[in-house]
């Protein structure tokens, strides 16, 4: 059991509260033990200022109730024996409040910290793989789970709230964990979830449109991502030169690493840089020849598509950029792995090959077909849908995309939630120049069948949207689904 003061834990704040000695930090008062601090927030849709005396009640220590935003004042009252402290700003603190009770985990691993729209899971897993078969020992936290990459839990959001990124960090460094490598959402970095987090490298994938629900704009959504990069100090910064927004932030900060699928894309850089030099794509993956001020190299990974090879090519400046030898990262790549979700291939002989992809914004989709029309020798299918409660604009432009650039277009449900599965498709028909020739199938498990069933063997057929997803957000329930179970039931895995 971890346990410090209370006085200790306030220092940075207050001069004095009274002594007692604290196990635990808790958001929520039902989950309240004895000992424990409740951390009471005022949240949009709860004040949880009125849960004080509930968590009181159970047990609670001590109690750390939010002020607002007011500019108010601290102040210690008393109920009973358990003190209250009013504090300013909470919600702006609480990673610092958190990070000082788990004794600043974040300082005590190396933390590389990856953002951006698409690329984050596969950048972050990447690494901690490599870093692992290099002798390390990596957790990720992110999309798909927090933990190590042989049992990773399953996580609610890509960035956790700010007292469990600390309680985490802190038991994967108990654990003898090395490296973290986290997945940093922009909302992470706009609500300070991260915030006392000491990332020692900086890694920027690429930005394309997603969230603009919360954002409001690009340019809002790119801010927030930059934050990463200028909030932190941290030493390393390694950047997508090929993508517009990367190539911006390359232009003020001159010490990050560039890396480019071309020489052309790095030729204005004066830092250091990576780029490719030839690939050759096979059905089974990607052999890669790169240059960079590290020297030259090739490998092979059993990864497919354009931006995996860019995903690959960050993961190697990440590391070659925190001092791991080139040549012993070149060797062990070929035992690299695709992440589950992740332009994930299924295939068996005379059967179509069929990919499961996470990709749920316009870009991502894009850049999914995109790679598979190179394995492609037949028809390229394409199944989606569209989440519901969620920015409206992409719908239109996603089923345009996936009419220009696939053969044959399933759409499906993906995540209705409140909304009418039918109003979500008529948004995605507007998109299309040719909406009759659309194939309409709801049930996502039909529409996987009915690709499998009228597509050749030399076919390819996407199932986007879900990829790691074990579940369907519907109305009034949500139930246990994965695209990746029923292909491999298609394919009698």
């Amino acid at each position: 059991m971890h346990e410090i003061s209370f006085n200790e834990l306030m220092a940075p704040w207050l001069e004095y509260v009274p002594e007692k000695k604290i196990t635990g930090l808790k958001l929520d008062n039902r989950q309240i033990e004895l000992g424990d601090v409740f951390i009471a927030i005022q949240g949009h849709s709860l004040d949880a200022r009125i849960f004080i005396a509930d968590a009181i009640s159970a047990g609670a220590a001590a109690v750390i109730a939010d002020e607002g935003d007011t500019g108010g004042q601290f102040g210690v009252t008393m109920h009973d024996t358990v003190p209250v402290v009013t504090f300013p700003d909470l919600k702006s603190n609480l990673s610092e409040i958190a990070a000082r009770f788990y004794q600043l985990p974040s300082q005590r691993m190396m933390m590389i910290g990856v953002t951006g729209t698409n690329g984050k899971t596969t950048v972050s897993q990447l690494i901690a793989q490599w870093i692992d078969l290099m002798g390390g020992y990596t957790a990720v936290m992110g999309t798909t789970g927090n933990g190590f990459l042989t049992e990773l839990r399953p996580s609610l959001n890509t960035t956790a709230s700010a007292v469990d990124i600390q309680q985490q960090l802190a038991s994967f460094q108990h654990l003898g964990a090395t490296h973290i490598a986290m997945e940093v959402s922009s909302h992470g970095l706009v609500q300070d979830r991260v915030k006392a987090v000491t990332f020692d490298v900086a890694i920027f994938t690429n930005l394309s449109r997603d969230h603009l629900d919360y954002h409001g704009s690009m340019e809002a959504y790119a801010e927030a991502k930059f934050r990463l990069f200028t909030k932190f100090g941290s030493p390393v910064f390694v950047m997508n030169a090929d993508d517009g927004v990367g190539a911006q932030w390359l232009e003020s900060i001159p010490e990050a690493i560039a890396v480019s699928l071309s020489e052309e894309g790095v030729k204005a850089y004066s830092g250091r840089k990576l780029w490719l030099t030839s690939v050759n794509y096979t059905i089974s993956g990607v052999t890669v020849e790169f240059a960079s001020d590290w020297g030259a190299g090739k490998f092979r990974a059993p990864l497919v598509g354009e931006f995996n090879v860019m995903n690959l090519l960050l993961s190697l400046a990440t590391l070659l950029g925190i001092g791991y030898d080139k040549s012993a990262l070149v060797n062990v790549a070929q035992q690299l792995r695709t992440v589950n979700g992740r332009m994930e291939v299924f295939y068996r002989a005379d059967k179509p090959l069929l990919v499961v992809d996470y990709a749920h914004t316009p870009s991502a989709l894009g850049k999914a077909l995109t790679a598979l029309r190179r394995h492609c020798e037949g028809q390229l299918w394409c199944i989606f849908g569209c989440g519901g409660d969620r920015d409206t604009g992409k719908r239109p432009m996603m089923a345009k995309i996936s009419e220009t650039l696939a053969d044959k277009v399933i759409l499906t449900d993906d995540n209705p939630r409140s909304e009418l599965p039918q109003s979500i498709v008529a948004d995605m028909l507007k998109g299309m120049h040719s909406p009759e020739k659309a194939i309409v199938l709801h049930n996502r498990v039909q529409a996987c069948h009915y690709a499998f069933e009228n597509a050749f063997e030399n076919d390819v057929i996407l199932v986007a949207g879900k990829g790691h997803e074990d579940y369907q957000v519907l109305i009034s329930e949500t139930i246990a689904y994965s695209d990746r179970e029923t292909v491999r039931k298609l394919l009698e895995f």
